[in-house]
């Protein structure tokens, strides 16, 4: 496939690095030679010095047989532009852009394809405040991902002493939780996959993914650790974009402090919520922190747009006593180093929205797509289609498909049905099936197993 990447940042860096992967004809744009260069020399890729959004260097990049473009600049009105330009100079099949202003995205149509043609909108604000708001409603996850419109989920979690199941064999879980079926999709042990079968044994802090309905979710995370208490207080430090979304949402499920250290920024944030309790301050003043009872907090976000300021705050709160931190963390390389016994789980955006942009990349009919363990290994879901002759997955047994190494198949949804997969489960047509690779480099192995041969055409 060629792509045009338009935009150097975190994710457009991030993104080719991914798809060049992938044996992509990709082509990179930014305004910044040093930039551009540094990826030139790590990637096998073009790149293009220039502005974005301007007609000459699309064309430069290849807009004329370019198959897709993704606009990933700093700059809505950028990215916007350029998915016009390449509408209409350039007949681009596919315009993708990150929009994150709410100002644009709350009028849905000047995306319509008569107005801005842009056929995929990515929010990456609104990604990051999906999932956390996931994470503090299900205590004790790492991950939570959702997966055929929320009604399967793939959660992640650190396994501890007091589980039921840790010192037992999978096949036990199904004894445990009667009438809850679920699957273990992978586990990671001291940072190695490990192909999980019905005689593994779950070890004290093991990475376990596990895939469920969604309704059996609590009950399967009961198995591998103490369930943590229900969340009543959250702290959001930062009152940006993803701290006023995150506010707005759950503001009237839980009691919300939000600290905001800019006075206008706070005096803006008091008159747009509605329960939240707004604080003007430091985050990472100690004795604000005190003052407000850190220690009663169940979760604790740093949401800043800086980023050591946010490693800085939550690990004050989580010494001062609050039960559970999160940090929002831009730069990949910190994520690993930071998250551990004091912060518990490192956010990054970047993954969030890699995973949104590689579902539209996908080769047969791929839905959603979750970036896992920092892009080294995906969850995807993927639509079957055709008929036993015409498809290498329809009409077949689980145990039949001869899927890559590392791969499993976690769950299939058929309609409203959720059926967690085992050996004997047949795939139908139009079945959503949800599969699981420990490493990525599979990818294109998986995308032909579910592309459709001529003859069913």
């Amino acid at each position: 496939m060629k792509i045009i990447v338009l935009g150097a940042g975190q994710v457009g860096a991030s993104v080719a690095t991914n798809l060049a992967s992938e044996a992509n004809d990709i082509t990179i744009v930014d305004v910044n030679p040093s930039i551009l260069q540094d990826l030139q020399d790590r990637l096998d890729i073009r790149t293009i010095v220039g502005h974005a959004a301007h007609p000459e260097i699309l064309a430069s990049a290849g807009a004329d047989d370019a198959d897709m473009i993704l606009a990933v600049t700093s700059s809505d009105e950028t990215n916007m532009i350029a998915c016009q330009v390449a509408y209409t100079l350039f007949h681009t099949p596919t315009k993708i852009a990150r929009v994150r202003s709410v100002e644009y995205l709350r009028h849905g149509k000047l995306f319509a394809q008569e107005a801005l043609p842009v056929d995929v909108l990515i929010s990456p604000e609104q990604l990051v405040t999906d999932y956390i708001e996931r994470l503090i409603e299900n205590p004790g996850a790492l991950q939570v991902l959702d997966f055929a419109g929320g009604r399967v989920r793939l959660v992640a979690m650190r396994t501890y002493h007091d589980g039921l199941l840790v010192g037992h064999e999978l096949r036990d879980l199904k004894k445990h939780i009667p009438g809850a079926d679920a699957r273990v999709a992978a586990i990671f042990r001291r940072g190695k996959p490990i192909v999980p079968s019905g005689d593994t044994v779950i070890e004290v802090d093991d990475e376990v993914f596990f895939l469920a309905a969604r309704k059996h979710i609590r009950r399967v995370m009961n198995e591998l650790r103490k369930l943590d208490k229900p969340v009543k207080r959250v702290t959001l430090a930062g009152g940006g974009n993803i701290g006023m979304r995150l506010a707005r949402t759950i503001e009237h499920r839980y009691q919300v402090k939000i600290i905001e250290r800019q006075d206008q920024r706070a005096r803006q944030l008091s008159e747009k919520l509605d329960k939240a309790i707004v604080l003007l301050g430091d985050a990472a003043d100690e004795e604000l922190l005190q003052e407000e009872n850190i220690e009663s907090t169940d979760v604790f976000c740093a949401l800043t747009n800086d980023e050591e300021a946010n490693i800085l705050s939550a690990m004050l709160a989580k010494r001062l006593g609050a039960r559970k931190v999160m940090s929002l963390i831009n730069r990949p390389s910190y994520v690993d180093l930071v998250q551990s016994e004091t912060i518990d789980i490192a956010i990054s955006p970047e993954q969030a929205t890699i995973g949104s942009l590689l579902t539209h990349v996908r080769r047969g009919d791929v839905v959603v797509v979750h970036a896992l363990r920092r892009g080294a290994a995906e969850a995807i879901e993927a639509v079957a289609h055709g008929d036993r002759d015409s498809s290498r997955v329809v009409g077949r047994t689980i145990e039949e498909i001869k899927l890559p190494e590392g791969t499993n198949i976690g769950a299939i949804v058929r309609g409203e049905e959720v059926i967690i997969a085992h050996h004997d489960t047949v795939i139908e047509s139009d079945d959503h099936v949800i599969l699981f690779l420990s490493d990525k480099k599979c990818i294109q192995e998986v995308e032909r197993l579910f592309q459709v041969g001529v003859t069913f055409f």
